[in-house]
């Protein structure tokens, strides 16, 4: 395909078919569980992640790739397209270095190209979404800066809300004390998160019970979107009953016109654990 080019990380948990048939490249990032060091949905699948996490006494820890392996990205595609733009967009600087070695890699490259590297302020199908949408453009022949203009008109209207169906994880994380989360717990406590305007990962709700805890992110989307035509998609971590039911349920009260469906994959799978759901919503 010509045109502009999309390059993207592995927290984008954007399906590899969607990847495929945008030609989306996707940098991972990597995942160490001691010391062995696995690429972020290369060498080591989410399903194979989770199993891990499951067993493991202590988190895996990630990192982002070097800007080395950003300029082979870029130096690779210029050489194949030597007359397309690439558009780099990434996870949240707030929770990752992985933005500012894509910045540092765009520099380093032999023959320099044109190369614009985005902050997303987001994670997950939240940059997700940027992406696909970027890509879309991309294919019907936008120009570079359409995309981006498109791409900051879509990071304003859009939001998300997670669902952790256990404490254990971010108390293992060091987000939540022992105590809270041994009390939270007992009383069947059920955390809402977000990603706020700055990219930084923000405690929105806590609500007593997993069914009040989906009807308070309902809520939250009809109190900002109202009756206007939204996109959704809806992720999980491993186990996706709950994030369908979450779905289900934002289906029945929002004026939905389409709704994807991807895994989350192990960045915020380390701190939320199996069985946490998203729910990323934009106006249309």
């Amino acid at each position: 395909m010509s045109g502009v080019k999309i390059v993207t990380d592995s927290t984008a948990d954007i399906p590899k078919r969607v990847r495929e048939q945008y030609g989306i490249e996707m940098v991972p990032l990597k995942v160490m569980f001691g010391e062995e060091s696995f690429l972020d949905g290369v060498s080591l699948t989410n399903e194979q992640f989770y199993t891990r996490l499951a067993s493991s006494a202590a988190l895996p820890t990630t990192s982002q790739p070097s800007p080395v392996e950003f300029t082979e990205t870029y130096e690779r595609l210029s050489k194949q397209f030597p007359d397309s733009p690439i558009i780099s967009i990434h996870i949240s600087s707030m929770l990752s270095g992985t933005y500012q070695s894509a910045l540092l890699g765009s520099t380093l490259m032999e023959t320099p190209a044109d190369v614009t590297v985005i902050d997303s302020r987001s994670v997950s199908y939240g940059l997700g979404m940027l992406v696909v949408k970027a890509a879309e453009m991309a294919a019907a022949g936008a120009s570079k800066d359409e995309i981006l203009a498109a791409v900051d008109a879509m990071r304003k209207d859009m939001n998300m809300y997670f669902l952790v169906d256990t404490l254990e994880y971010l108390q293992k994380g060091g987000r939540i004390g022992k105590a809270a989360a041994l009390f939270g717990s007992i009383l069947n406590i059920k955390p809402i998160l977000t990603i706020d305007r700055e990219g930084e990962v923000s405690p929105v709700d806590k609500v007593r019970g997993t069914k009040k805890a989906m009807q308070r992110i309902v809520d939250l989307f009809k109190a900002e979107f109202g009756d206007h035509p939204i996109d959704m998609t809806v992720g999980w971590t491993y186990k996706r009953e709950l994030a369908l039911e979450l779905a289900a349920l934002a289906q029945g009260q929002l004026n939905v016109r389409s709704i994807r469906q991807t895994d989350i994959g192990a960045v915020i799978g380390s701190h939320a654990g199996a069985g946490a759901a998203a729910l990323f919503i934009t106006r249309v």
